[in-house]
């Protein structure tokens, strides 16, 4: 059993839950906006963003999402964090279904399920330091926390995504692109949660740091058995961190498979079409 395996069982023992069961069940998720037209403003239609998608996700384990822009995928992975609200459907979170909690039920879950944004550049605040933005969930998540257990907490997350300890002090205007979204990282890990969504993570950097960012959350799973649900529009990317592959199309799901045979052998017209537009990621 290599290391990855036993840290997600030693997590999944921790938590009580059974490593056969899936971390997150999405079970025929609907999520879909109404078009207002008229003097009144009043719904004509809808747009059905994301129209009867399901699949798991298991603890420890990646889950790629592609699609084109439009697709839904970004729809799915924000319902999945009830940013966006459902339509209908469900999301099963270790069993129970989250859809329906009220805020002050789900509030403790937040902490478990956090979210790395698209933009590097306008996901952090910029008239806050990096200690500010990375010890402001602490100070919600864990109130009794002191200033120096925060502070140590603080240069613990740097150090996890490759920063130093000085860069604290500084705003996010002095960081590159990567470095702002290694400090995007570091935020979404404060919390010490079980599941990520990344929202495209690297899409908006040059692809000589999209391979640093993608090596370096691979080594974040690799040490503390994330699971990961990656969203992205390039095929390639997700390759070198899926262990499931999701295509979608339109709100739908057009093919879903281990990610080898995603690429070995797809199946749907879509993933073909996705497969041969974009360059392979270098390693």
């Amino acid at each position: 059993m290599d290391q990855l395996n036993e840290r997600v069982l030693a997590v999944a023992a921790r938590y009580g839950q059974s490593a056969l069961v899936p971390l997150l069940s999405i079970r025929n998720l609907h999520t879909w906006f109404p078009v207002l037209g008229g003097v009144f403003r009043r719904p004509v239609g809808e747009i059905k963003a994301v129209d009867g998608v399901s699949f798991d996700i298991e603890a420890g384990k990646t889950v790629g999402l592609v699609g084109e822009s439009g697709s839904g995928k970004t729809t799915v992975g924000r319902t999945i964090l009830k940013l966006t609200p459902a339509t209908s459907g469900q999301v099963l979170y270790e069993g129970e279904d989250i859809l329906p909690m009220s805020e002050r039920k789900f509030r403790p879950l937040r902490k478990d399920m956090q979210m790395i944004f698209q933009d590097p550049f306008g996901s952090l605040n910029p008239r806050m330091t990096i200690h500010a933005i990375l010890a402001e969930p602490l100070e919600i998540h864990f109130p009794k926390m002191t200033k120096g257990e925060r502070r140590e907490r603080v240069v613990e997350l740097l150090r996890q995504v490759g920063l130093p300890a000085e860069s604290m002090g500084r705003y996010p205007h002095e960081f590159s692109g990567g470095q702002r979204q290694r400090i995007g990282i570091a935020r979404a890990l404060a919390v010490k949660p079980r599941f990520i969504v990344c929202d495209e993570p690297v899409s908006a950097l040059d692809v000589s740091v999209q391979a640093q960012i993608v090596n370096l959350l691979q080594d974040i799973q690799e040490q503390l058995g994330i699971a990961y649900l990656f969203i992205a529009h390039d095929l390639a990317v997700v390759e070198h961190v899926s262990d499931h592959v999701v295509v979608m199309h339109h709100g739908h799901i057009v093919e879903s498979a281990p990610a080898a045979a995603i690429y070995a052998d797809p199946q749907h017209d879509y993933t073909k079409k996705l497969l041969a537009a974009v360059p392979r990621l270098a390693a």
